[in-house]
Parts: structure tokens; C-alpha cells; sequence
């Protein structure tokens, strides 16, 4: 009798070897199954839709012209709501320091309003024309003088002429306002117009804005900005008789026109994933509802 339960006792423990033996072997037949389940030759609809879901964190820095600052304002604002975990910080500070600080890679994109210079390029600057913009001449809305030619512009910013008499108007002095020195909007101005180094300027201010409010204040004074801050506080002057339009600058009547650039260091495809980012939103259908919004005319 004591033989026989040793002998259910050995069976026993054998069945129950037996059995933790095939759970042994169960579990690595699982865990290597699940890797072969997840290689397919045909994507499924949601694995082909995760790259588009992958979020793009990081950040953005501009800096540069003071004329592209609405633009850039209207431009983060629409940017970070498609993009919220991306950070976009812009300084204006002009077209040259702007084009300094990305030199001197303190900022991923520096924006001039006009196009890089040779050094420039030479440094390592990229020229990104994001947008095209007009200058509009502008004077008080109490000024009668509504059209200028192209000669009597240049005379009145190199001092030639410097009574509005001379040019139809009152008998009243011409008040030059211009940028400061580095501006975009001045160098192409200046380079529009063939008068560089040339011009005579009662004031220069450091913004745009400071010129348009200037200009809007002061009886008798003339400067020039940006054709898409032009407001009613003052009177934007036809040049040739051809008014300053975003149609006469397509159309290519208006002369006084220039690029808004996003330079970069190296191409756009050498940047962070951040800046790349930036720039396909800009050359997307919502970034350019923003350009056009503006009175800007998208690059050809």
C-alpha cells in the first residue's frame, strides 16, 4: 500500500513538470509572435496617418526689419495655432541687425526688407522671399500734392527741391523724413529710386510706425513706409501718376516696390525641424491667406 502511494506521488510531481514545462515554452511563442504581427508589407490606415499626427516641438527666433512686423505678428498667431508646442519669438530691429544677429547665429531667421547684399550671401545668409511689398511716399492728409514724378521725388530727397510751391503745392517748406541707416526700407528706397548715399533727411526714425506717425503729425512732410501700415491718418502720393496698389504692383506699374526675405543660415532644408516647419506653413494655402490678407503679393 505504501509502495503504491509513492509511486502516485512520482506520477504527480511528473504530471506537474510536465505542464510548467508547456507553460514555459506558451509564453516566448506569445512575446516573439507579437513583433512578427506588427511588420506588414500594406500599412494600415492609421499607421499611414502617424507621421502627419507626430508632433513637432521646438522653437523659432526672428529678428530683423521693423516693416515685417505685421506680417510676422498676423503670421505667429495663425502659426501657433496649427502648431502649439512650437515657440515663435520675433525682435525688430532693422534689415541689417537682423542679418548681423543671424551672422553671428544669435537668431535662426533674420528678415530684411530688401534683397541680401553680396557679403551677406557670402557669409552664409539664404535669401527666402516669403511675400512682396510696396513703399508707398506718404505726406499729411493736409497736403494738396497727390502726384509726383519720378525726377521731382529724387530732387526732393536729395534737397534740390525744397518748397512744396515747386512742385504745385503751398508755399511751405518740404519736411524729409526717412529710416535710419542699416533700414531696409530705406536701402531700397534709396537703391529704387538710384539716390543712395545721396539723400538730405530732416529726421530718420528707427520703425516704421515712428515714420508713419511722424509723417501724420507734421504739416508739410513727406517720408515713406510700407505700403500695407498705410492708413488713413495719411495721404499716400501716386508716383507717374500711378497710385500705390497691390494691382499696379503686380501689374508692374508701380516701381517702388521690394521683397520681404526670411534669410536663413544655410538652405531651408539645413535647418532645425522647428524652422522647417515655419517655413512649409508660409508657403502653405493658410499661410498665404495671411500674405494676401495683408496687401502683400505672394513671391512668384
Amino acid at each position: 500500500m505504501n509502495t503504491k502511494k509513492i509511486l502516485a506521488a512520482i506520477l504527480s510531481v511528473a504530471a506537474l513538470l510536465t505542464m510548467t514545462a508547456c507553460g514555459a515554452k506558451t509564453e516566448p511563442t506569445a512575446t516573439t509572435a507579437a513583433p512578427a504581427a506588427a511588420v506588414t508589407t500594406a500599412p494600415t490606415e492609421a499607421a499611414a496617418e502617424a507621421p502627419a499626427a507626430k508632433k513637432v516641438t521646438g522653437s523659432v527666433c526672428l529678428a530683423g526689419s521693423t516693416s515685417m512686423q505685421k506680417l510676422c505678428e498676423a503670421m505667429m498667431e495663425s502659426f501657433e495655432e496649427a502648431y502649439p508646442d512650437i515657440t515663435v519669438t520675433a525682435e525688430y530691429t532693422g534689415s541689417g541687425a537682423g542679418l548681423e544677429a543671424l551672422a553671428g547665429g544669435k537668431t535662426d531667421i533674420g528678415n530684411s526688407s530688401r534683397s541680401l547684399k553680396d557679403g551677406e550671401k557670402e557669409a552664409g545668409a539664404v535669401e527666402n522671399v516669403v511675400a512682396i511689398d510696396g513703399i508707398a511716399v506718404i505726406t499729411d492728409k493736409a497736403n494738396p500734392v497727390t502726384d509726383l514724378t519720378s525726377e521731382q521725388l529724387a530732387d526732393v530727397y536729395t534737397g534740390k527741391i525744397t518748397n512744396w510751391k515747386d512742385l504745385g503745392g503751398e508755399d511751405a517748406a518740404i519736411v524729409v523724413i526717412g529710416r535710419e541707416a542699416g533700414s531696409g526700407t530705406r536701402g531700397a528706397f534709396e537703391e529704387l529710386m538710384k539716390i543712395e548715399d545721396q539723400c538730405v533727411y530732416a529726421q530718420e526714425l528707427d520703425s516704421t510706425g515712428g515714420v508713419l506717425a511722424k509723417v501724420a503729425a507734421t504739416p508739410g512732410s513727406i517720408g515713406y513706409v510700407s505700403l500695407d501700415v498705410v492708413d488713413g491718418t495719411v495721404a499716400a502720393i501716386a508716383l507717374n501718376g500711378v497710385a500705390p496698389t497691390e494691382e499696379n504692383i503686380v501689374a508692374g506699374s508701380y516701381k517702388l516696390s521690394r521683397p520681404f526675405v526670411m534669410a536663413t543660415k544655410g538652405t531651408i532644408e539645413e535647418q532645425n525641424e522647428a524652422v522647417k516647419t515655419w517655413f512649409q506653413y508660409i508657403a502653405s494655402d493658410e499661410g498665404k491667406a495671411v500674405i494676401q490678407g495683408l496687401g502683400l503679393i505672394l513671391p512668384q
